[in-house]
């Protein structure tokens, strides 16, 4: 596993991956949306900053996730390596690291990012209206109780 904590120099990478990917979670929509880079999209990169940040690569960065507490608040991974078990290694990195209720907010048409996560036990729990740059979308949070063994 080539999970690594984020630093200033994956700055460049960490933006190509979050454009090359955000789409991809809205694409299920009935609306056409355009892409608000993480750069001018000043409220999701304060969240992501406040956040513990990991990125997937050992030199270069394919793949990044961020959660703060027991939220999860970005799971990213560039379109040219998907497939290959990173966002599930991501997944359950933050997922070993959360202690307690781990949450997380996606987007209600993105079936299969839910199918995934309902596969690591995560269960809707409210449905909610959002908007991703000044358009509406339909929300689910979802929480994923701890596991006792």
């Amino acid at each position: 596993m080539n999970i690594r904590k984020y630093s200033k120099s994956d700055y460049n990478q960490l933006l190509e991956i979050y454009s090359m990917s955000k789409l991809d979670e809205l694409k299920y929509e009935s609306t056409n949306f355009e892409l608000l880079s993480l750069d001018k999209d000043e409220i999701r990169l304060a969240q992501i900053y406040e956040s513990d940040i990991y990125v997937y690569g050992t030199k270069y960065a394919v793949g990044f996730c961020a959660y703060s507490g027991s939220e999860i608040r970005a799971l990213f991974v560039h379109p040219n390596y998907r497939g290959k078990g990173i966002g599930v290694s991501l997944l359950e990195f933050m997922l070993s690291n959360i202690i307690g209720t781990a949450t997380l907010y996606v987007a209600a048409s993105n079936h299969p990012a839910i199918k995934l996560y309902q596969k690591y036990g995560f269960k809707i729990i409210s449905e909610f209206k959002t908007t991703y740059n000044r358009k509406a979308v339909l929300a689910n949070k979802m929480e994923q109780l701890p596991v006792y063994g």
